[in-house]
């Protein structure tokens, strides 16, 4: 495996040599590269640095062009406005970069110069609750992220930190222990997630409604939930099969979505009781902590009420409970203790900001976090309906996350269907699509907008054909694979020597800036990058398609080889990028 050097990166380390040779004192300064409509790429740098040292901008641009050579990898350079760069590379290069991408099976792009441990927390959901449409965006976002992460070399330790504690165990256990066959399975046979989640829920309604009406039921109800705090045994033993119950459910919804999702990786909040205590005593002795008004509290400058007064974050409640601070404390610690995290992700909705920004900064002076590690909110947008207002059903519930998915294949499935004779599909593959369609539609819609942004649930935009869509994306790929096979016995072979047309030089350049592009999104946490680059990918083949003919008319043999060769590049790029993102890429569409 041998990373390649891409083309920017190779004339950045020119024009920045012919810099530090023309200005000795601006030796490593950047020269600003980047893609332009007016060339293959524009250096901008020379304006500051002349600035700086008091020459003219022109000058110095000039004589830097003489110091760079031409002919290999550059093949002219003009000096543009006040000092700009425009430089415009040669054929050859380009071919013979893509040529070692080719070669390689990771496509030329590089590990990280110094990966380390990520630990990312992601798809959180609670326990004997059903799964809606807001616990969407934490499992497809992070999900992605952990696909971006590795494939840069990083290690990724996944956590999916469930609600399975708190005082609402107490009701459910205790109508469980009174009614001890309300969670009993039909049959021996597998359990599906559908049977799980009526289970509970009807559990929990009648849970609920007997807490509501019946004081009796309701003081051995709280009197329940000191037993669990304590590890009474059979307390322990019934709340251990709401876990396992809801564990059948969300896995179910996890596989649907695609997603593996592995038992040890699930840590809930209950992971981390045994620590609590010593979390508090800890802050507390070094003084980051102070009791006020008997609770355990952390003051900041920054954070106050609407009456003006401070609001701290509570680690323990005046009664000694814990609240979610002390949790979250707690699995920092282990996160950096125990994992060896040099980085903590937390794929959380926006709303929860300013809970982790105090959560943040407690670590920090408590020295759990520090230079070594930092820990960062990779914070989302609410998902909103056609409307604009947060996506609910016509009661006004909150949409259920198995009806959308399930909406989504539907929907696809009949899309794919309408082309299905055409491409000659079986019945089998028809439903198969269908799926990666749906499930592809929905993870992008969602990925392709930017984390911190709200987004419009439009099934009918996500599944349509036209427009930056999934399903845009996985056609071109299934497109180039049936160009592939419609070239019969001619090979993809690249051609160096060839002179290029446009089109095929726009594809060539945007193919080379896979790799970078890859350690930008990982760097910037920001998945939408990759969509945004396989969407221009797509849109850029297409243009490359109508104009250069690849079999028919069937162009020169080494003209119609450098074509194919093109096509299957483009289609590994495209199949590793969308893997990336978690979609998948049919063969035939």
């Amino acid at each position: 495996m041998a990373s390649v050097p891409s083309l920017a990166s190779s004339v950045n380390q020119r024009v920045a040599d012919a810099l530090a040779s023309a200005l000795p004192e601006a030796g490593g300064a950047d020269p600003l590269l980047r893609r332009s409509d007016r060339a293959d790429f524009q250096a901008n740098g020379i304006l500051a640095l002349a600035k700086k040292a008091k020459a003219n901008p022109r000058e110095l641009a000039a004589t830097v062009v003489g110091g760079i050579p031409t002919g290999d990898l550059i093949q002219e350079i003009e000096v543009s406005g006040p000092g700009f760069l425009n430089i415009t590379i040669t054929d050859r290069a380009i071919i013979e970069t893509l040529a070692a991408r080719a070669g390689d099976d990771r496509l030329g792009v590089p590990f990280a110069a110094n990966p380390g441990t990520t630990v990312i927390d992601y798809a959180q959901p609670n326990v004997a609750k059903e799964m809606h449409v807001g616990h969407l965006r934490s499992a497809v976002i992070g999900a992605a992220m952990v696909e971006i992460l590795e494939f840069t070399g990083e290690k990724v330790v996944r956590r999916h930190h469930i609600g399975d504690w708190g005082t609402q165990f107490g009701m459910l256990i205790q109508y469980l222990l009174e009614h001890p066959h309300e969670l009993d399975h039909k049959s021996d046979v597998e359990v599906s997630g559908e049977e799980a989640m009526s289970n509970l829920n009807r559990l929990y309604k009648a849970s609920r409604g007997l807490f509501d009406s019946d004081e009796e039921f309701k003081t051995r109800a709280r009197a329940r939930v000191v037993d669990l705090q304590a590890g009474e045994p059979q307390t322990l033993e019934l709340w251990q099969r709401f876990v396992d119950e809801s564990k059948i459910y969300f896995y179910s919804v996890f596989n649907k979505l695609d997603m593996d999702i592995q038992d040890p990786d699930v840590v809930g909040e209950s992971g981390y009781n045994d620590m609590l205590v010593e979390t508090c005593e800890l802050l507390e002795e070094s003084g980051v902590a102070v009791r006020s008004n008997g609770a355990l509290c952390v003051f900041f400058d920054d954070v106050k009420g609407p009456d003006g007064n401070p609001t701290p974050l509570i680690v323990r409640k005046s009664d000694g409970g814990f609240g979610y601070a002390a949790t979250d404390l707690s699995a920092i610690r282990d996160r950096v203790g125990k994992l060896g995290a040099t980085e903590l992700i937390y794929v959380v909705d926006a709303r929860q900001s300013l809970h982790f920004k105090m959560v943040f900064e407690t670590a920090r002076r408590a020295g759990w976090l520090n230079d070594g590690v930092k820990a960062v909110q990779l914070a989302f947008g609410t998902v909103l309906g056609k409307d604009g207002k947060p996506f609910k059903t016509r009661e006004g519930e909150t949409v259920r996350l198995v009806d959308l998915l399930d909406e989504a294949v539907e929907r696809a499935t009949a899309v794919v269907r309408e082309k299905a004779e055409k491409v000659g599909l079986t019945e089998a593959e028809i439903v198969e699509n269908g799926q990666y369609v749906g499930i592809g539609a929905v993870k992008y819609a969602d990925l392709s907008t930017s984390a911190s942004r709200d987004y419009k649930f439009d099934l009918d935009q996500m599944v349509s054909l036209n427009g930056d869509t999934s399903v845009y994306l996985q056609y071109a790929y299934a497109r180039i694979k049936s160009i592939l096979r419609r070239a019969g016995d001619r090979e993809p072979v690249a051609h160096p020597e060839l002179e290029l047309a446009p089109a095929e030089r726009a594809l060539g350049l945007h193919l080379d800036h896979f790799g970078e592009l890859i350690a930008e999104a990982a760097a910037d946490h920001a998945p939408h990058k990759v969509a945004a680059y396989l969407y221009q990918l797509s849109s850029l083949f297409t243009t490359f398609y109508d104009q250069c003919p690849v079999v028919k008319p069937e162009p020169e043999l080494v003209v119609g080889e450098n074509r194919l060769f093109l096509c299957e590049l483009t289609a590994r790029t495209l199949t590793k990028g969308m893997s990336l993102l978690g979609i998948r890429t049919p063969e035939k569409l």
